[in-house]
């Protein structure tokens, strides 16, 4: 993890809406999602399968295909705005490591082709220079024996080592930003530790940017720097990663973090959220959590909640936290409403 750079982000995403159309429904994949991501920094984006978080990566790509579109909203990069310019200069500097390195990976060619091919591509290497470099980047992920692997097949390595074949291929881009889609989630917990350390050297030796995509909210407490939680196309929270883990303030922030194994006491029942997440087939009149969540009061069915600035560079987008609007008192549930505490009231770092 690194420290928040200073000065302009490098990648600014605005109030981004991005919406799939079929004959029978119009599904707001993400509605107004905003995010900053600076220099050498790890930004987390988290939440539940079907919460937007992999339509945020491709969006930022440039990869989000028929039927979908980007509807409104901008997406910046080093302040050119890719919705209007195209991806074409940017997709050198941005690359993305998938969940599955099996799909990622074409079994019909060597590994070490395909690596050639990105730096063909993208750094104008060929013959025996660009095979100098796909071994150095072979061995740069931790490959033992780069040279003689450098012409296996995807089929001869196992599935951490194809996963580092991955990462290798994106940094054959020479990328500044470095999207992780889930990069972890198909591995064993030991390969997938191996590979987070992975990741945690590459960013300070290559000085990268990384926004990191998961469910699991352990591993975003070990790479995350600032964390943006999704909920349904939404963010609902966002705040420096150490601030969100000791005082969520979203509902559904704290049903997430309670799911974690390991964090109760003795043998105390692992917590869940009971539902799903919903598919945002219309643009949203309420709380798109109002149905799951344990503090919804009558406001939540009909107001949509927007950001509150709280202390410590955190905002939630729940009533609970909207001075315009009053939740019933609850003692000693672990979430203050309006009139329980002062913190209640921290809009704008203020106080009641």
């Amino acid at each position: 993890m690194s420290d928040q750079g200073s000065g302009e982000p490098m990648l600014s995403v605005e109030d981004l809406s991005v919406v799939f159309r079929t004959d029978k429904e119009r599904i707001h994949a993400l509605d107004g999602v905003s995010f900053d991501i600076h220099e050498g920094e790890t930004v987390g984006l988290v939440g539940e399968s079907g919460s937007g978080k992999s339509v945020t990566a491709r969006s930022i790509l440039g990869l989000v295909d028929d039927p979908g579109r980007i509807e409104s909203g901008s997406i910046r990069f080093r302040g050119e705005d890719l919705t209007e310019t195209g991806w074409m200069d940017a997709r050198g500097d941005i690359a993305i490591v998938f969940q599955d390195p099996s799909g990622s990976l074409n079994p019909v060619y060597t590994v070490g082709n395909q690596i050639r091919e990105a730096l063909r591509i993208h750094q104008d290497l060929t013959g025996r220079a660009a095979r100098r470099e796909a071994i150095r980047l072979l061995e740069s992920v931790g490959i033992s024996d780069a040279p003689g692997r450098v012409d296996a097949y995807p089929d001869e390595f196992s599935g951490g080592m194809r996963q580092r074949a991955v990462i290798a291929t994106a940094l054959a881009c020479d990328p500044d930003l470095l999207v992780c889609d889930e990069p972890t989630t198909a591995l064993d917990v030991t390969i997938q530790a191996q590979i987070l350390d992975l990741l945690d050297d590459l960013q300070r030796e290559e000085d990268l940017a990384v926004l990191f995509i998961t469910h699991d909210m352990g591993v975003i407490s070990e790479v995350a720097d600032r964390v943006n939680v999704m909920y349904a196309g939404e963010v609902v929270e966002r705040a420096p990663a150490g601030r969100l883990f000791s005082d969520p303030a979203h509902p559904y922030t704290r049903g997430l973090l309670a799911s974690i194994p390991g964090v109760h006491e003795g043998g105390e029942r692992l917590l869940t959220i009971d539902g799903e997440v919903p598919t945002p087939n219309e643009a949203p009149t309420g709380c798109r959590f109002a149905a799951r969540c344990p503090k919804a009061f009558g406001a939540c069915d009909h107001t949509h909640p927007d950001h509150v600035a709280l202390d410590g560079d955190q905002s939630a987008a729940c009533l609970l936290f909207d001075e315009d609007h009053s939740a019933p008192v609850s003692p000693g549930t672990g979430l203050p409403g309006p009139a329980d505490t002062d913190s209640a009231a921290r809009t704008d770092g203020g106080e009641e």
